[in-house]
């Protein structure tokens, strides 16, 4: 049995703007920092053996943070685990959108990635994730569309909601079953009373 924990990156500035980051390599800013060590403490009070990465600065940054608090080494990087590109769209705000494309820009093909070809990407990672680690925890800090289009293909009876910035979500496999034991926790983030 594989248990995965899935993290999102801490904020960014484009996260604030409400700019589409997708494969734009956006750093964290102050609070994102702040949040990655705190889900690293959380994260230091359980057991987990290994952690990737998406390659892009914002979760690799993340991940280093999760790593250091944890105790154990980065355990590798990887491109498939890298944000939806929404292509044109990238790097963009709404205002901007309707200004480029008009108010039914939605309609127009952007040369994003399909929700299809970021799951077929996640899959192929974690099938050779449950292969290396048939009985392992291992973390994986990426990105959220990346996170709910794997979730949304694995798990059937769960309704896959936007995710908060260093949410972590929890997938356990056995066989060839996949449950949802946690999705979108931030008890990190709350204040401590």
């Amino acid at each position: 049995m594989t248990t995965i924990g899935l993290v999102r990156h801490g904020v960014t500035d484009w996260n604030r703007e409400g700019r589409a980051q997708g494969q734009r390599d956006i750093p964290l800013n102050e609070e994102g920092l702040q949040q990655a060590r705190l889900i690293g403490n959380r994260l230091a009070q359980e057991n987990w053996d290994y952690i990737y990465t998406s390659d892009l600065i914002r979760a690799r940054r993340t991940a280093e943070l999760i790593a250091s608090a944890i105790g154990i080494p980065l355990t590798g990087t990887d491109p498939r685990l890298r944000e939806k590109s929404h292509g044109r769209l990238d790097g963009t705000i709404e205002q901007e959108r309707i200004e480029l494309w008009g108010s039914q820009w939605r309609e127009l093909d952007h040369g994003e990635e399909s929700i299809g070809e970021v799951r077929e990407r996640s899959l192929s990672f974690l099938k050779e994730i449950i292969r290396k680690h048939p009985r392992d925890k291992v973390l994986i800090v990426s990105h959220g569309a990346w996170i709910r289009a794997t979730i949304g293909g694995l798990v059937k009876d769960r309704e896959i909601t936007p995710l908060h910035n260093t949410s972590i979500c929890v997938l356990q496999h056995t066989e060839e079953h996949w449950n949802c034991l946690l999705y979108n926790c931030t008890r990190h983030l709350a204040p401590s009373t």
